[in-house]
């Protein structure tokens, strides 16, 4: 069984859903998990998780996001993007300085009301199921973070931009409130994530290319390592006397590592053969390293 992570460049089409369905097949196993969904027209990196590396899905699924969208003015939609059925359409007549002053408007803390057309549930029902049959339900604002946003570049009403956001950011709703604060209404036209969990483009590849790499053999040259996540924690390996109560997950001396133990609460553990235990605190008073996520099991080499 493969153990790690593959990152996956989603084309147009499929849902995040399908993307694992399509894994499962290409890597031949069951024990896998996708790390936040990207709507059926969105395309870009998904980080798809196989075997323990399904232990570390929900630290992915929280981590930030890079995105590049189309923001059409002048338009609103029933889905907030182009996809869904036009509702009004409004003449767009503003300064680009206007244009640009209202979109660096909502770099910060702001709220958003999640779309209905999304994959939140509501009561144990996803608002999506429900938009589908004509139903609407109040949902609570949600407060995220937008860090930044570049426009990279505007020929109105088209403007392409660039947001670096926190989890949880509905960058369809980005748009349509940008759009209500013009006065015209918005909508997106397109959605690339080009980051999460620390990955980028540069480490993705499509299904097609990914089954082509199984067929020629080269399939683990795209599986990242599961230690990979944690690599904003220091490295710490145990001397081969450590090695009975790493295997149990038992608590650690910090005089049996290879290096003096330090102040660094949070550290990546490995054996002395150099494989990956997990992750583990180091208590300054008690001088030992405690388990916090384990990954490696005792029946392996």
């Amino acid at each position: 069984m493969l153990d790690g992570i593959i990152v996956i460049d989603k084309e147009p089409g499929y849902t995040s859903h399908d993307v694992v369905a399509k894994m499962r097949g290409i890597c031949g196993q069951k024990k896998v998990g996708h790390t936040g969904t990207l709507d059926p027209d969105a395309t870009g990196v998904l980080p798809i998780c196989l075997g323990k590396g399904t232990k570390v899905s929900g630290l992915l699924t929280d981590s930030d996001k890079v995105y590049e969208a189309e923001l059409v003015l002048g338009i609103t939609t029933d889905t907030l993007d182009l996809s869904g059925k036009i509702l009004s359409e409004r003449k767009v007549d503003f300064l680009e300085e206007e244009v640009k002053e209202a979109i660096y408007s909502f770099v910060g803390e702001i709220f958003q009301i999640p779309p209905m057309y999304s994959a939140l549930k509501v009561n144990g029902q996803k608002l999506c199921d429900l938009a589908r049959q004509g139903i609407e339900v109040e949902r609570k604002p949600r407060k995220v973070k937008i860090y930044s946003i570049d426009i990279l570049s505007m020929e109105l009403p088209k403007v392409i931009i660039r947001i670096a956001c926190s989890k949880g950011t509905y960058i369809r709703t980005l748009c349509q409130d940008i759009g209500d604060k013009l006065g015209c209404g918005g909508a997106m036209g397109s959605l690339r994530r080009i980051r999460a969990a620390g990955f980028t483009l540069e480490h993705a590849i499509t299904l097609t290319e990914l089954q082509k790499a199984k067929d020629a053999g080269h399939l683990t040259d795209y599986l990242h390592p599961v230690e990979e996540v944690y690599s904003v924690y220091p490295r710490v390996t145990a001397k081969s006397i450590a090695d009975k109560l790493l295997q149990n997950g038992n608590v650690v001396p910090a005089g049996w590592m290879e290096k003096p133990a330090s102040t660094v609460q949070m550290v990546r553990m490995y054996n002395h053969q150099g494989d990956f235990i997990g992750i583990f605190s180091y208590k300054e008073e008690t001088k030992e390293y405690r388990p916090v996520k384990m990954f490696y099991c005792k029946n392996e080499g």
